[in-house]
């Protein structure tokens, strides 16, 4: 047997009598006892608090909030569905069902709970196994060593709650945004479809205007050449004709922008033929199918931005909590087990195994300056974070309140509106009545037509405000229609938390 001295010794412990061995594995165990159990009380209450919120809003509104009429009061969810117009549902169903952008932020979401589901994986224990051979420094035995190692960090001092928080922000985050994506989608859908019904009927109206002006400016011409009118007259229509005809075209510019694009929302190449003709019985929601039958104020808590405010607290909640958790001793038990085997052509031969278990500490020490400051900085970030939330609570308030201010304004240009068409119509009436007994000419007829038409065309104006303001108001109180699993996370108790209204219990 050639001398152990001429070999490099294998790396594991070297065998030993039975009883010194069992003894030194009983201390060792003791220790690596004492020490998890001292890191486990250590780490155990190092959890940082959850962060404080502060989503309190008014108790109620400043500005008036429309009475529902003889309609049913609209849902949060479908609040388009209200003025039970079917061509507008089945946009907004295929806008949900076809368009990319929702595409996108759905997978983005379902990429982040796949992510949070491996959220632990890092502090779960970690089996490796490998095998290779050494040589000894004189080149004379060959050794063959196989291990198993099993480590694992035991995520201390708040580390693995860090993470898992972090994680849970990331998917709150997510979910937010696809929220945003769907208020979105509902809204520029709504928008698009009213823009093309108030530019179907303004041509429609333009186009009655237009003949109109045209024989006004026949009758004018007519009237210069028999010496009853005079040449500004005919000037002051042709211009008048002329700023129609401008009109006019734009109007068409605003129809085919508002269809292609609405066609973009729906995942088509190509508008419907329809929505770039004109059509003066084109739908709009009347005034009546406005109205709001309660409007609670927590109803802010849909607002998507709102989420997304959230999940950054906790995204700097997280980060805070992994800063913290590096400033104390990084704690992992690891263990192994070698079999090393001499595998040398020299008719030697041995072979050994050794087991071993014990904790692995990492003290920060002369970074600990730098941790010091990166966990100062992360308080700084969370307390930027809370601020920030409250901000987006503050600015879905005015939001909501801005919203309401411009339903009241167009509410009122309606009203006086209706009022002017009344006076106009009775005045065309009396015209045409007097123009059936011979008492008035046609030219002076055409006036009072074109005023009661122009009257039309501002309310349809006003009819179209109307109904932006109140696709605003939904859009400010974040209504669109929640996914499915959003849905299942609110049965279950995992919605976001909602605003409290000022006044109200904690």
């Amino acid at each position: 047997m050639v001398p152990r001295a001429r070999r490099l010794p294998p790396p594991f412990f070297p065998t030993a009598p039975a009883h010194p061995v069992n003894t030194a594995a009983a201390a060792t165990h003791r220790f690596s006892c004492l020490c998890l159990g001292a890191v486990l009380a250590l780490g155990g209450c190092s959890s940082p608090p959850p962060a404080q919120l502060d989503g309190t809003v008014p108790g109620q509104w400043t500005q008036p909030v429309p009475a529902a009429g003889a309609a049913a009061a609209p849902d949060l969810q479908g609040w388009w569905k209200a003025w039970d117009d079917a061509a507008l549902d089945a946009l907004v169903d295929e806008a949900l069902a076809a368009n990319l952008d929702l595409a996108q932020a759905q997978s983005r979401l379902r990429q982040q709970r796949l992510l949070a589901g491996t959220a632990g994986s890092a502090f779960q224990p970690v089996l490796t196994a490998g095998a290779r051979t050494l040589q000894d420094i004189a080149a004379i035995d060959s050794y063959f060593h196989a291990s198993i190692d099993v480590s694992w960090d035991l995520g201390l001092f708040g580390a693995r709650e860090a993470g898992e928080r972090n994680a849970a922000a990331s998917v709150l985050d997510a979910r937010g945004r696809l929220q945003a994506a769907r208020v979105a989608l509902v809204a520029d859908v709504v928008h698009r479809y009213l823009d093309i019904r108030m530019a179907q009927r303004q041509r429609a109206l333009i186009d009655e205007q237009a003949l109109l002006d045209a024989r006004a400016l026949q009758l004018a011409q007519v009237r210069q050449q028999q010496r009853l009118g005079t040449a500004e007259a005919v000037h002051q229509l042709q211009l008048q004709a002329g700023q129609s005809a401008a009109l006019r075209a734009s109007l068409r510019e605003t129809q085919a922008r508002s269809a292609h694009m609405l066609a973009a929302l729906l995942g088509r190449t190509r508008p419907d033929a329809q929505w770039l003709q004109a059509d003066a019985k084109a739908p709009l929601p009347g005034a009546q199918a406005l109205g709001v039958a309660a409007l609670p104020a927590d109803l802010l808590r849909t607002r998507p931005d709102i989420q997304v405010a959230q999940a950054a607290v906790e995204r700097a909640a997280a980060e805070q909590g992994i800063a913290h958790a590096a400033l104390y001793p990084r704690f992992v038990l690891g263990g192994s087990l070698l079999y090393s085997f001499n595998i040398t052509q020299n008719f030697r031969t041995t072979q050994d195994n050794a087991p071993t278990f014990g904790p692995q500490i990492d003290i920060p020490l002369f970074d600990w300056g730098r941790r010091r400051s990166q966990a100062d900085a992360s308080e700084l970030a969370l307390q930027a974070a809370v601020q920030a939330y409250r901000q987006s609570v503050l600015d879905g308030v005015a939001e909501v309140e801005s919203a309401l201010a411009a339903l009241d304004a167009q509410r009122e240009r309606i009203a006086s509106l209706q009022s002017t068409q009344q006076v106009l119509a009775e005045r065309e009436r009396v015209q045409d009545q007097r123009l059936k007994l011979g008492l008035a000419s046609e030219f002076g007829g055409l006036a009072p037509r074109r005023a009661a038409l122009q009257a039309r065309s501002e309310q349809t104006t006003a009819l179209a405000a109307h109904a932006l303001a109140y696709v605003a108001l939904y859009k400010a109180l974040g209504g669109a229609p929640l996914p499915a699993e959003d849905k299942d996370d609110a049965d279950s108790g995992m919605a976001p938390r909602a605003p409290r209204a000022e006044g109200a219990p904690s």
